[in-house]
């Protein structure tokens, strides 16, 4: 499946540039509807020590937790993270439940990861009253997570490409809890008239690697590195539906505001 996954026809998440000051933000998105902010932040040094061979040589024998990829029960895993990389990281099963499914995001050791953390340059806004979490993944193609609510909170792919789908707090979308995305976009999607369907985007770097577009395995070093990497990110409200869908093999960090 790796590359096989298709992008949204039209990126129907409003955009925003860095021109964007802080009082607008609050005043047009930060408590009605998600934003893609372009060119906020510089994460070149975070980027360049996200490649394969710099994080299995940092990380490689430490645990990391993994969590299943359905809605509301959650099932967790602890496994060196050598061997997820190099056993469980692949592309995500059609059939296979979310139950099923292990995923990497999230439930960090912050004593172990911590250094790699500083190196990432947050988004520049905040909500009033909040305070930011890091959570940290990578994930292969296909995989994902199923339709979910929570607080605020901002999105960004270090490599590879996510899909969004995105709806209102009002708007609870169709979708079985123990169904992949995948699923989910295969089977329920299609059949959604054009006013029944979410906003969705698809997030990436805002530079490609040479070479690297489509490459289905987490990111290598022989890659190369870009001089600078200015990212997207994706800004979503409290309280809005959503679901991912990694494109590539994706490796993604989320600032949540609690």
């Amino acid at each position: 499946l790796a590359g096989t996954v298709p992008e949204e026809p039209r990126c129907t998440v409003e955009r925003a540039d860095a021109s964007l000051t802080y009082s607008l933000f609050l005043q047009r998105f930060a408590f009605s509807r998600p934003v893609i902010l372009g060119g906020v932040t510089d994460n070149s040094a975070f980027r360049a020590l996200c490649t394969r061979e710099k994080l299995l040589a940092a990380f490689g024998p430490f645990p990391v937790r993994l969590s299943t990829a359905n809605t509301y029960s959650y099932r967790k895993v602890d496994v060196p993270f050598q061997e997820y990389v190099e056993h469980l990281l692949k592309p995500q099963d059609p059939a296979r439940l979310g139950s099923d499914t292990l995923y990497f995001f999230g439930d960090n050791n912050f004593t172990e990861w911590g250094p790699l953390f500083q190196h990432y340059v947050p988004p520049p806004f905040r909500i009033p009253g909040t305070s930011p979490a890091y959570s940290f993944g990578i994930a292969g193609s296909g995989s994902g997570v199923p339709f979910h609510w929570h607080g605020p909170g901002f999105s960004e792919v270090i490599f590879g490409r996510k899909r969004w789908f995105l709806y209102p707090p009002d708007k609870t979308p169709h979708f079985h809890p123990n169904e992949t995305t995948l699923a989910w976009l295969q089977h329920t999607y299609p059949t959604l008239p054009p006013a029944q369907r979410p906003l969705e985007c698809t997030l990436r770097p805002g530079e490609v690697s040479p070479g690297a577009a489509g490459d289905p395995r987490l990111p290598s070093q022989s890659h190369g590195t870009p001089h600078w990497c200015l990212l997207q990110v994706l800004y979503f409200p409290d309280r809005w539906w959503h679901a991912t869908l990694n494109l590539d093999t994706s490796v993604f960090i989320s600032t949540f505001l609690g």
